[in-house]
């Protein structure tokens, strides 16, 4: 696959592919010869039974026999290409660390190691002239994931099927050596030899003029013990502060049971109604308060060691063992997700600190724009200049935008002579990347009638946004553009994905398993991690964080994902709505870490491609207990019955193995919907081909893809050349080939809710899946968020219908999975995140209660009793405790708390209420509601232009009602309690209190409808005091809590009597 090769647009059910040549055509593809050894160039030779001689049984990558020893004996014993270490061949002496096989019990040539040599050494000379593949049939070879690639034709008919080896050639894509690019000769083999020597003397000591240095040799045990520590470790919260905040949760909760007690046992008998609605609003925040905290018992933080990770994966003078990582971008609409944010995230992620063979970045253009296709034209040619110029100074941020708009002084720590001349040149290549970005942009403004051409004259593939064919394009690439300084850069691809009328397209989550697809087909890393196109790498060494949770060889086998807190830049010093969400970031994410981990937030995530697969993690197996003989078999007084034995390995059974080359941890399908169509085939050949047939019905008909799936470790298959892999990454993204598989099902992003990540991490939380909260001093990732009042709530209404697309489902948390993997405190916090948005009902109707009060004269409550004041006020004691120790040990200041419960109430009492009745007619009623993207970016006159900028919505109105009717409540009360000669101040404190309560809360929002000019909107004010007025004037008719009096009307009469 090579970069600038053209834009490839196709569609699989159509039988249509179409390659729009790049602008500097397609380049030849560079093959290595079979019969050469790409390490010092002579012929390979034969085995002794006349087979072409192979070193790796993984890659087949070609290796002479004397290198293959000689690697073996003072190497690194390892591939050079895949890095596997080698197994012994017969007749080659064993080394350290070589394991017992069968079949290679050679005791005559283990110990005649001078025969071996000169035996090996007369294969040198030979010329041959061999086929590189050999055919293996079913029959005789166990299929291997690892080794073999399932050979299908286009058309999946399952008649036709058959098993290949890998050949031996490296092909482009991965990581394969070429010896015309890396130059290996004689001179770079002694070379080789040489630094082979030096790395084996370093290993035993250090030698200098033959005289052994213990002092340095202890330095080197030193640093190899370091690098055998944990890459992290758990820090958990100090006793002295966690301990307090914990009794006063218990405390807390049972002066809340003695609190209902008395509301229960006293009612107000002269307004029941009130009492009776505040009593069922009480109990319910009791119970969301609940759902909240106890997820919160055991936070913990985390630390990692980067020095410990390059010590043990990058080690000098070895070859760099980190594992490779593709990056998901997901754009839709270019108007509303300005390209030049995009460039910036994609430029972030190409300048990472990572090696640039293992960093794959794709782009999905989900509007098929042109727009976004040309941003990511300019955006190549810019990385070529930009990714040199970040990795040389090691400056943060390295999104170009962010990075010159840093008000700070730029020269401190910065001694090299040349970095101020080159800092202002490069700003200068920036300022002309954006006008030709911006002037894209203003060109894209108005559609030409007869659509949108490319350069050389094709019209666009995605003019019509809703049917178009499927396309890929590869900017970026190991074997295409360099940059300026002649170095490789990541790959960068853009894909997007077909669309036709009458298919159900699944939006986001969609897009996102689309890319999951065609990384697996072109570079198929073994960990993604996926971003909103605002999202930039803040820290460039974020991915390096991530792997050391995920490369750890303890916890990294069991990790589905790393999740990294949202940070954000562009919002108003005050956060006046609660935009940073610190106390979700910093207090119950660090919470869930500390139970099974935290839970997936939709960007700024690593995951573990393996768990979006639908596996199962590695079962641990248990340390048998001791058991004694001294009782019979069927006693079960100390050894435990057979009957339970037999139970639990029944029960592993059914877990998929650590293994994953042949066992898929999926759903049993019918054996009549298998065995059709087997007859004429061998036993051994029907089992295959039902293992065939699962696999198509999980993961679809591709078996490149297929192939992929069983590689634990990543890589491409080797007998899949770069015109097949492209036309195997049109196919997979496709329209219609998620059809009858578990595609958003089972397997990646889950399908069925607009909030598809809280439902793709409950999934991978209930197979038994743990994830990872990480919190890098410097902030992983950073993006931007909607400041405006009106755009602010629209995304929180998006959100809360998510979780109630996810409440009316069969994912729900309250009836799903119950008997697996997920921990009750775990499923506690996966409830609160989907009945959350049902407190909005309780909660207006409490926000009304005060200005009823204050209206009728009437309250929730009796007269207070002497007990019954202690328990008031012992609840809200304890209510103030518990969140000035949770700011304690969280470290969130007392301005973000406050802000976040002003915004819940706002939220509440708007966005949540209009989502539990827009998710109800969708859900129930099949009323479908359409979203708009999020606008990003904001006015580069104005930096908080946006909010100060009013948008008419619908949400405004319950909270502007809200606020109407407790001031003028307010007021009359007052003028109520003046009017009685001061007699009702007593009764009427707690009536005022509670309707500042309310007034306070939603004075952010008052805020918001004033604007800059102090000016509320008139359609705004019409609404809310119409209902206001509406609502007063049924009260006054209806007054149902004023006692209704029998018998005659008594008068008082005109006489002074």
């Amino acid at each position: 696959m090579e970069a600038k090769a053209g834009l490839v647009a196709g569609s699989y059910k159509r039988n249509e592919l179409m390659v729009v040549p790049g602008h500097d055509g397609p380049k030849p593809i560079r093959r290595s010869t079979l019969q050469d050894c790409q390490v010092c160039g002579d012929k390979i030779g034969h085995n002794p039974n006349g087979e072409l001689f192979v070193a790796c049984n993984e890659c087949g990558f070609p290796v002479c026999r004397p290198c293959y020893e000689y690697e073996r004996k003072d190497g690194n014993r390892c591939c050079p290409q895949c890095k596997t270490r080698y197994r012994r061949h017969k007749g080659s002496p064993r080394v350290e660390g070589d394991d017992e096989e069968d079949g290679m019990d050679d005791l005559e040539q283990e110990f005649n190691m001078e025969r071996d040599r000169q035996s090996v050494v007369s294969h040198r000379g030979n010329a041959f002239d061999a086929t590189p593949r050999a055919a293996h049939s079913i029959a005789n070879r166990s299929i291997n994931g690892d080794n073999y690639a399932l050979s299908l034709p286009p058309i999946m008919d399952g008649d036709s099927l058959s098993v290949q080896r890998f050949p031996h050639a490296a092909t482009v894509i991965g990581n394969g050596l070429d010896p015309v690019k890396e130059n290996y000769g004689s001179a770079a083999w002694k070379e080789r030899v040489e630094n082979w020597k030096a790395k084996h003397d370093k290993k035993s000591g250090s030698i200098k003029d033959g005289i052994y240095d213990p002092d340095e040799a202890d330095d080197i045990m030193m640093t190899e013990a370091e690098a055998r520590q944990p890459l992290s470790r758990k820090v958990p919260i100090p006793s002295s502060l966690i301990n307090p905040y914990r009794i006063v949760i218990v405390l807390r909760l049972i002066i809340l049971g003695f609190f209902f007690r008395y509301r229960l046992m006293n009612p107000a008998k002269d307004a029941l109604g009130l009492w009776l609605t505040s009593i069922i609003c009480e109990i319910w925040f009791a119970f969301s308060w609940i759902l909240d905290q106890f997820p919160k018992w055991f936070p913990i933080t985390r630390e990692t060691y980067l020095d410990r990770l390059s010590m043990r994966y990058e080690r000098e003078g070895e070859p760099c063992k980190l594992a490779p990582v593709d990056f998901f971008v997901s754009t839709v609409d270019p108007l509303k997700e300005p390209p030049l944010i995009t460039a910036n995230t994609v430029l972030s992620i190409l300048a990472a600190d990572y090696p640039v063979d293992r960093v794959s970045c794709y782009v999905s253009d989900d509007g098929a724009s042109m727009l976004t296709f040309d941003s990511m034209t300019e955006t190549s040619e810019f990385a070529r200049k930009w990714v040199p110029f970040c990795k040389k100074y090691s400056i943060e941020p390295r999104a170009p935008d962010f990075y010159f708009s840093q008000k700070i002084d730029y020269l401190k720590d910065k001694v090299q002579p040349t970095f101020v001349k080159e800092r202002r040149a490069m700003k200068r290549e920036y300022e002309e990347f954006k006008v030709r970005i911006n002037a894209l942009v203003s060109k894209a403004q108005k559609t030409p009638d007869e659509g949108w051409v490319m350069q050389d004259g094709t019209p666009w593939p995605g003019n019509n946004t809703r049917d178009h064919p499927g396309m890929i394009q590869v900017f970026l690439g190991s074997s295409g553009a360099h940059d300026i300084e002649g170095n490789e850069l990541p790959r960068l691809v853009y894909v997007s994905r077909e669309k036709r009328p009458g298919y159900q397209h699944h939006k986001k989550a969609g897009a996102m398993n689309a890319l999951v697809r065609v990384s697996a087909v072109l570079t198929n890393a073994p960990f993604i991690l996926n971003l909103d196109c605002d999202h930039y790498l803040n820290n460039s060494k974020a991915v390096r964080e991530a792997m050391c949770f995920l490369m750890d060889p303890q916890l990294g086998k069991k990790l589905c994902y790393v999740q990294f807190p949202q940070r954000f830049d562009g919002i108003d010093r005050h956060d006046r709505y609660a935009n940073r969400n610190t106390v979700f970031f910093d207090i119950n994410m660090k919470g869930l870490d500390g139970i099974q981990g935290p839970v997936y937030v939709g960007t700024g995530c690593v995951f573990n491609r393996q768990a979006l697969y639908g596996y199962d993690p590695p079962v641990s197996q248990k340390k048998p207990k001791m058991t004694c003989d001294c009782w019979p078999s069927w006693c079960c007084c100390c050894c435990g019955s057979r009957k339970k034995t037999k139970k639990s390995s029944k029960k592993f059974f059914g877990r998929k193995k650590s293994s994953k080359a042949t066992e898929i941890a999926a759903p049993i399908f019918s054996l009549e919907e298998i065995e059709e169509g087997l007859e004429g085939y061998e036993e051994h050949e029907k089992s295959w081909l039902m293992s065939q047939k699962s696999f198509e019905k999980r993961f679809g008909q591709s078996p490149v893809f297929i192939t992929s799936t069983l590689m634990e470790n990543g890589g491409v298959p080797e007998s899949v050349n770069s015109p097949a892999l492209i036309k195997e990454a049109i196919h997979v993204i496709s329209i219609g080939y998620e059809e009858k598989t578990e595609w958003g099902k089972e397997i990646g992003w889950i399908y069925g809710s607009v909030t598809e990540d809280i439902l793709t991490g409950f999934k991978m939380h209930c197979r038994g899946w743990r994830s990872v909260y990480c919190m890098p001093p410097r902030p992983a990732f950073k993006g931007s968020a909607p400041i405006n009042l009106s755009d602010r709530l629209h995304q929180v209404l998006r959100w809360a219908l998510g979780s109630i697309e996810i409440f009316l489902s069969r994912h729900c948390p309250l009836w799903y999975a119950y008997g697996g993997n997920l921990k009750w405190l775990e499923r506690l916090a996966y409830i609160n995140t989907i009945v959350y948005p049902f407190t909005s009902i309780p909660l207006v109707a409490y926000c009304t209660l005060p200005a009823i009060c204050l209206l009728t004269g009437k309250f929730i409550t009796p007269t207070l009793t002497s007990l019954a004041s202690v328990w008031f006020m012992g609840l809200f004691i304890s209510i103030i405790a518990t969140g000035v120790l949770e700011l304690r040990w969280s470290g969130v200041s007392i301005e973000e708390f406050w802000r976040n419960e002003q915004f819940w109430v706002i939220g509440g009492v708007s966005a949540h209420l209009f989502a539990v009745f827009q998710g109800l007619l969708k859900v129930l009623g099949g009323v479908d509601t359409n979203f708009t993207v999020t606008a990003k970016g904001s006015d580069e006159e104005d930096q908080f232009g946006e909010l100060y900028m009013f948008k008419w919505t619908t949400l405004l109105i319950p909270p502007t009602t809200l606020l109407i009717i407790n001031l003028v409540s307010l007021v009359a009360g007052v003028s109520a309690a003046v009017n009685n000669n001061y007699q009702s101040w007593g009764p009427l404190f707690g009536k005022l209190f509670f309707a500042c309560w309310v007034i306070l809360h939603l004075y952010p929002f008052l805020k918001g409808l004033l604007g800059r000019q102090n000016r509320t909107p008139t359609i705004v004010i019409l609404w809310s005091i119409l209902l206001a007025s509406i609502f007063s004037l049924v009260w006054v008719r209806i007054d149902p809590f004023l006692p209704k009096v029998e018998g005659p009307i008594l008068q008082q009469c005109g006489v002074d009597c």
